[in-house]
């Protein structure tokens, strides 16, 4: 196939480029040649802002578009009707951020999605990533009714990962000693490996499925306790995990999924309890969680000693914490 990838060069459009270019297909990039341009050399890459040069497109003929890095409506609405009469298929990668409320559970597909007060807005926070995000999938589908397919993943994790939300947790563990541990250990937790989503992406293209697909892993339910002990395991590290009250973390304003990733509070039950078995039915597949820890660990070992995690807590503030957790529970 011929495939036109809107970024590619970033954490999930590389690894879509990477399962692509494994399959065979031809694949052109478009992009502002910013972020790591010395990737793929071998592949046709169109430098220009969407906002500009769209035009650049303009002609060209594909057999499938995936859009891996849409977040402002007018730019996804306007990419898919200048393309709507030269590709057969389009993807547009989406997140489960887009439901509206997370205190039920599960959340399938048809679950209500949060709305834009205001459509015309442009400013990108983190309280309209969601909303955003179901407008650009509405538009999508405007623009080429029947040809669209929304992937809705979770936290995407794995090698080159730039948030480091999932690192966080295999490169803490792997220094070892007293580990500050989030919350209910029985908490469940959801994440897919990006190289997983990548590779299903490639193959629902091929397939010219169409529809809204949640895609969030491990195919079994995982708790936060189950994933913090497969890091001490993979790692082989002395890790101890001192399991901290979710109410003292929120009253020490300990901010939920950045600063601690994967814990959200309590009342959010829908949050790690999306319904994926659409996906799953559809040929979705995980590898298992020993390898992405392994994988991650091996590629955060490549980068510089002083590199600080983009997530997590530094390691002053973890130890303030504990100490004064400690302090809290001696008095109870």
């Amino acid at each position: 196939m011929r495939i036109l990838i809107f970024g590619g060069t970033g954490f999930l459009g590389r690894h879509l480029v990477q399962a692509a270019l494994e399959r065979q297909h031809t694949v052109t990039l478009f992009n502002r040649g910013l972020s790591h341009p010395e990737l793929f050399p071998q592949v046709e890459q169109i430098h220009g802002d969407r906002d500009r040069d769209l035009q650049l497109l303009h002609g060209r003929i594909w057999d499938a578009v995936i859009d891996s890095n849409g977040q402002i409506p007018r730019q996804v609405h306007e990419s898919a009707s200048l393309l709507a009469e030269n590709a057969d298929h389009y993807t547009f990668i989406s997140t489960t951020s887009v439901y509206a409320d997370f205190t039920v559970a599960p959340i399938n597909e048809l679950s209500p999605l949060s709305e834009l007060e205001d459509t015309a807005i442009e400013i990108q926070t983190r309280e309209t990533y969601g909303a955003r995000k179901a407008l650009c999938e509405h538009y999508a589908e405007q623009a080429l009714p029947n040809r669209v397919l929304v992937i809705r993943p979770g936290l995407i994790v794995g090698p080159h990962d730039p948030t480091d939300r999932f690192t966080y947790w295999p490169h803490r563990i792997a220094q070892g000693g007293q580990v500050l541990a989030p919350g209910n250990p029985e908490q469940p937790v959801q994440f897919i490996d990006v190289r997983d989503l990548a590779a299903w992406c490639i193959a629902m293209a091929e397939a010219r499925q169409t529809g809204i697909y949640n895609a969030k892993g491990p195919g079994n339910p995982l708790t936060i306790r189950q994933l913090l002990e497969c890091c001490r395991q993979v790692s082989g590290s002395d890790a101890q995990f001192e399991w901290v009250d979710e109410q003292f973390l929120l009253e020490q304003e300990v901010t939920p999924y950045l600063q601690l990733p994967l814990w959200v509070p309590s009342e959010m039950v829908g949050f790690a309890r999306v319904d994926c078995s659409k996906a799953i039915a559809a040929g979705l597949r995980f590898r298992p969680l020993t390898e992405t820890i392994q994988d991650t660990l091996d590629w955060d070992a490549t980068r510089p000693a002083n590199n600080e995690l983009h997530a997590g807590l530094a390691p002053e503030r973890e130890q303030q914490l504990l100490r004064a957790w400690h302090l809290l529970s001696k008095k109870q």
